[in-house]
């Protein structure tokens, strides 16, 4: 079923609640979702629990009667936490719960939530689905025809459809996601390897290193590590973080990711301003975290403009 946007895909999945109703998710969440339950559906009687999900045991301590849905980011954004669908799978169906899964940084071809029994799946299409940056589409996946009517009714009824043009330009986008796929995971492991060799580096997060947290989950169920990666500065300078941010001359200073061309991204000021201080930084969203969502450009070309830009 696809939307507008990925927050218009999010909007129709809040919709199937009602006051009183609770919401699981976890503390490392992409700021305009984050924005949406705090700011807009809190308003309407909806109760939302932000809480470590790395250890799917943790959502026991939450969960009750209320509870109606569990919304869960893997890999987060930006700090590419991984969380164990199949084990929140477990709890969910457990306590007669919906588990909701945006799978937009791995894509269906890295990840597929629902063979590890997520009841829906959200992608923001305008990401590696359509892979270009030239589109703005939502989709929602469903494993159940009854789910499926209520949130069809949903969609139907508010509006938040795409164009012709929008849907035309994600098919064509469709037909290379495999090619583009595999060479976001190449040049993304080399670039992570390249940052973790760095001086001025503190600590970089791709889910390809074994010491990355939960990288044995990822490993499971996933079918690679993708292309995003996010690094910290030792300097732990938002001032630095934004000259190298601005020096770079290969990767383009931009919110999205997912397409072809490399982007760097500081979250604190763009993806994550919606987010307050305390609870960003809290998960590791730092003022000197700087996200990469590295492209299909020449691994080489790429490697030398963030050497430069790093001196």
């Amino acid at each position: 079923m696809c939307f507008s946007s990925g927050m218009g895909a999010t909007d129709a999945v809040m919709k199937l609640l009602k006051p009183g109703d609770e919401v699981i998710s976890g503390d490392d969440l992409y700021g305009g979702t984050y924005r949406m339950f705090t700011k807009v559906f809190a308003n309407y009687g909806i109760k939302f629990h932000f809480i470590n999900l790395t250890d799917a045991n943790n959502i026991s301590k939450y969960i009750n009667s209320n509870t109606k849905l569990i919304w869960v980011e893997t890999p987060t954004n930006p700090t590419m936490q991984i969380v164990d669908i199949k084990a929140c799978s477990a709890i969910a169906k457990k306590n007669n719960c919906i588990l909701a899964v945006d799978n937009t940084f791995a894509s269906p071809y890295l990840q597929n939530p629902m063979d590890l029994g997520a009841d829906i799946v959200m992608h923001s299409v305008t990401k590696y689905l359509g892979g270009h940056s030239d589109v703005v589409m939502g989709a929602l996946c469903m494993s159940d025809d009854s789910l499926y009517e209520r949130l069809a009714f949903i969609h139907n009824s508010c509006g938040a459809t795409p164009g012709p043009m929008d849907s035309f330009l994600v098919l064509r986008g469709i037909k290379t996601l495999h090619l583009r796929m595999e060479r976001h995971c190449f040049n993304g492991k080399q670039i992570a390897a390249f940052l973790r060799r760095s001086s001025k580096n503190r600590k970089s997060l791709l889910l390809g290193f074994e010491d990355h947290p939960n990288h044995h989950i990822a490993k499971m169920q996933m079918r690679d590590f993708g292309g995003m990666i996010s690094f910290d500065l030792k300097s732990h300078s938002q001032e630095e973080a934004f000259k190298l941010a601005s020096s770079v001359k290969v990767f383009s200073l931009a919110e999205s990711l997912g397409g072809v061309e490399s982007l760097v991204n500081h979250p604190a000021s763009m993806t994550h301003a919606s987010v307050p201080v305390a609870e960003r930084v809290r998960v590791g969203v730092t003022d000197s975290l700087l996200r990469l969502s590295v492209g299909v450009e020449d691994i080489d070309d790429l490697i030398a403009d963030l050497k430069q830009a790093i001196g």
